[in-house]
């Protein structure tokens, strides 16, 4: 039974079935509580769109990244990953054609998407992107802040406020430290691949600082979503995930577990969709 079970948790991990739940979980907080409805033709786009990005940036990432069983994984499953790829771009596509007049975000949200992944696409002009990208674990946090939280309230139509803004601001801050610690884990391999970031550059004090800079903004914007409409039991939901992860820094520079970072860490992102959906 555990072997099964074990076997099953993989899949839904390794194949970024997991990461699509938590973008539509995100996706389906953003349009309930500002546009008062799902548009479910959106939430299948981010889905499919999600597990094209994330097989078709397992599909290129090369051997050396081996030493995460993730990555050794990705490796030998390099058909099902492909498989994926096709699958859910065909879908995405369709979804994407049933929100034809809102193509010019759509657009954008491809971009982004695509622009993350390209500079381990094996090709000269793509390959020149991993000594510019610089700014790799903020772009990652942007994309992950424009798909579920900003991408649904482009797409509604609804009016940006100080309330809307102020939300967006503050998902940015969750995810950008996040985002800092799974650079901080893959900091090596970049290095020895030639990907450049900010997290690579930085002596270790230098990516503590910027993570516990990154959640004092966090924090300091949390605590003013009182201020524009937001209940108490709103913002103590939308805080949960912030206070869980400072305690993590000490942990994430002993584990290296695949369970703790694209289970836990990446479940934090989804955690407060999830339980103010529930509640």
């Amino acid at each position: 039974m555990v072997p099964l079970l074990r076997k099953v948790a993989d899949g839904l991990l390794f194949t970024s079935v997991f990461i699509g739940a938590c973008a539509l979980l995100m996706a389906g907080h953003t349009q309930l509580r500002f546009a008062g409805h799902l548009n479910t033709d959106l939430l299948g786009f981010i889905f499919t769109g999600t597990l094209c990005s994330y097989n078709f940036h397992w599909l290129l990432t090369p051997a050396l990244y081996g030493h995460s069983p993730k990555a050794a994984w990705s490796v030998r499953h390099r058909k099902l990953h492909a498989a994926l790829f096709g699958a859910s771009l065909l879908a995405a596509a369709w979804f994407g054609w049933r929100l034809l007049p809102h193509w010019p975000w759509l657009l954008l949200t491809a971009f982004i998407t695509f622009l993350y992944s390209a500079p381990k696409i094996p090709s000269k002009p793509f390959g020149l992107l991993k000594r510019i990208a610089v700014g790799k674990t903020a772009f990652l946090a942007l994309a992950w802040t424009h798909i579920p939280f900003m991408l649904p309230l482009l797409v509604a139509g609804t009016e940006w406020s100080t309330a809307t803004y102020l939300f967006v601001f503050n998902r940015f801050y969750l995810i950008y430290p996040i985002c800092i610690l799974f650079d901080y884990r893959d900091r090596a391999a970049d290095r020895a691949e030639g990907i450049r970031s900010l997290v690579t550059q930085l002596p270790e004090s230098g990516v503590h600082r910027l993570f516990a800079g990154s959640l004092a903004v966090f924090f300091a914007s949390g605590a003013a979503l009182p201020l524009y409409g937001f209940t108490v039991t709103e913002t103590a939901l939308l805080l949960l995930p912030g206070l869980l992860l400072g305690g993590l820094w000490r942990t994430a520079q002993r584990r290296r577990s695949d369970y703790f970072y694209y289970c836990a860490l990446d479940g934090l992102m989804a955690l407060s969709s999830g339980l103010w959906l529930i509640l």
